[in-house]
C-alpha cells in the first residue's frame, strides 16, 4: 500500500489466494460490492463509475442558478465564486499550461490558506519535493528534521533523498507529533522542520494548539523553517478550534491536497511567499508537472473546495460518535482485542484494529456489502504481528444519517460474519474465503 487505503492503491497487491487473475477477480467483486451499497460511511474514490464521475463534473460546470445557490448555500465563508460568475468559468476557455482554471484554483488557495501565493502540482510528492528543495537552497542546509512515519519517508520512496541529496534527522520515534523539546534537543543543525498534520500513519493524530505552536517556535530557535504537510490540513479546524489561514500562519510553506478530503480527482497546491511560490514553479516545470491541459483535475478541486470543505467540521464530529458506537460493539461482542485510535478522533479519519487475520476481515466486509448493502470496513492490512489487523475509516457525508444504534447493528452483523469464516478455518476451510 503505497498512500492511503483507496482501492487503486490496491490494485497490484495479492490476496494470497493466487496470481494477478484471481487478484483482479477479487478486485472487481469488492468495487461491484462497493458501488452497490446502500449505506456507507463514506464513498470509495475508485468505487465510481466513469460515468458517474463524468456527470458530477458536468453538473459542478453547468448547474444552473437555482442549483448551485442550494449547492453552497451552506459553503459561506469558503466559496469565492457565485452562479452569477458561471460556477468555476464553465463558459470561458479549457486551461493551457495552468491558465484559466488553473490560476483561479490558485488564487483560491492562497486565499484560504492566507498566503500570499500557491502553485498548483499534479502530484502531493512533486509539491513536498520542490518545497523541500527550494527551502534547501534558501536556508543552505540539506538537512530536514521529520518524522520517520512521515509521509515524505513511508510514502514518497525517498525521493527526498534520492531526487534532491537531502537528508532526515528525527526528532522522535513515538507514534506522535514531536515536542518542542524534543526539536529543540536535536543534536545537529536542520534547515527545515516539516511537520505532517495531522499525522496519517500514527493515526490520524494531531498535537493540542498550543504543542504545535511551541514546535514551530522551538524549530526557528534552531534557526530552521518550517514547512506543513498539509495534506489533510482542510479538516484540521475543528480540533485545533482555528482557521485555516490562523493554522497556516505558523508555517513558511504548506502543502495542500486536493483528493484527500476534497473528493478531487488528484493534485496538490503548494502556498507560501510569492518568491518561493516563483521558484517552486520553475523547480515544478523541471520536474515535468507543467502539464499541457490539467482543468477537469482544477474542476474537481474548486468544486470540493466548495462542496466539501465547509461540510468537513461536521464529518469530523460525527466521526466521533462513529468510534464511540464502535468501541461500544467491540466490548459488547466480547472482542478480546480491538482498539478505535484515537479514542476520540483528531479528524474524520481514525484507524480501527481487530484481532483476526487481515484476509478475513476484508471477506466478512464484502458479504456484509453484498447481503446487507451496507458497507462498513474496506481494505485491512497488518502492519503489526500476524493476526492483528488495522484499517482507516473515513468519516464522509454519507455517514452523517447513521445514529450510533446503526454503527453498532453494522459492526455486529460484520463481526457475525467474521466468527463464521474463523470457524471455517477452525474446520479446515483454508482462509474461510468459501
Amino acid at each position: 500500500m503505497t498512500d492511503g487505503t483507496d482501492e487503486a492503491d490496491e490494485a497490484d497487491e495479492m490476496d494470497g489466494t493466487g496470481g494477478p487473475g484471481t487478484e483482479r477477480a477479487a478486485r472487481a467483486r469488492r468495487l461491484a460490492a462497493w458501488h452497490g451499497a446502500e449505506r456507507t460511511l463514506a464513498r470509495g474514490p475508485a468505487e465510481v463509475r466513469i460515468a458517474e464521475r463524468l456527470a458530477a463534473l458536468t453538473t459542478a460546470l453547468t448547474a444552473d442558478t437555482a442549483s448551485y445557490d442550494a449547492l453552497t448555500a451552506d459553503t459561506a465563508p469558503y466559496t469565492a465564486l457565485t452562479a452569477d460568475t458561471a460556477p468555476y468559468g464553465g463558459d470561458g476557455w479549457v486551461d493551457i499550461y495552468g491558465d484559466g482554471i488553473v490560476e483561479e484554483l490558485e488564487r483560491r488557495v492562497a486565499e484560504l490558506l492566507g498566503m500570499e501565493a500557491a502553485a498548483f502540482f499534479p502530484t502531493g510528492t512533486m509539491a513536498q519535493q520542490v518545497a523541500l528543495r527550494c527551502w534547501a537552497g534558501r536556508t543552505g542546509s540539506p538537512v530536514v528534521a521529520l518524522h520517520p512515519l512521515a509521509h515524505l519517508d513511508v510514502h514518497e520512496r525517498d525521493a527526498y533523498l534520492t531526487v534532491s541529496g537531502l537528508r532526515a534527522v528525527r526528532p522522535t520515534s513515538e507514534p506522535r507529533p514531536p515536542t518542542a523539546e524534543e526539536i529543540r534537543g536535536l543534536d545537529e543543525p536542520f534547515g527545515t522542520l516539516a511537520l505532517e498534520l495531522p499525522l496519517r500513519d500514527a493515526g490520524f493524530v494531531l498535537p493540542e494548539w498550543d504543542e504545535l505552536v511551541a514546535a514551530v517556535a522551538a524549530a526557528r530557535e534552531r534557526d530552521a523553517v518550517v514547512h506543513f504537510d498539509g495534506a489533510r490540513l482542510w479538516e484540521c479546524t475543528a480540533h485545533f478550534g482555528r482557521e485555516l489561514p490562523e493554522i497556516a500562519a505558523l508555517a513558511d510553506s504548506v502543502y495542500v491536497s486536493f483528493y484527500k478530503s476534497l473528493g478531487g480527482l488528484s493534485g496538490a497546491a503548494l502556498a507560501g511567499p510569492e518568491t518561493l511560490v516563483t521558484e517552486a514553479r520553475a523547480w515544478r516545470h523541471r520536474y515535468g508537472g507543467q502539464l499541457f491541459q490539467q482543468w477537469p483535475v482544477a474542476l474537481a478541486a474548486l468544486d470540493g473546495l466548495d462542496r466539501e470543505l465547509p461540510r468537513l467540521p461536521s464529518y469530523v464530529a460525527h466521526a466521533r460518535v462513529v468510534a464511540e458506537a464502535l468501541r461500544t460493539a467491540f466490548t459488547a461482542a466480547g472482542v478480546g482485542w480491538s482498539r478505535v485510535h484515537p479514542e476520540v478522533p483528531h479528524t474524520h479519519q481514525f484507524q480501527v484494529w481487530l484481532p483476526y487475520p487481515a484476509a478475513v476481515l476484508d471477506e466478512a466486509g464484502v458479504r456484509l456489502a453484498e447481503e446487507t448493502r451496507t458497507v462498513l470496513f474496506r481494505r485491512w492490512r497488518e502492519p503489526g504481528p500476524p493476526g492483528l489487523a488495522m484499517t482507516e475509516l473515513t468519516v464522509a457525508s454519507s455517514a452523517l444519517d447513521w445514529t450510533a444504534d446503526d454503527v453498532t447493528a453494522a459492526a455486529d452483523a460484520f463481526l457475525a460474519r467474521v466468527r463464521e469464516l474463523m470457524e471455517g478455518r477452525e474446520l479446515g476451510d483454508g482462509d474461510g474465503n468459501g
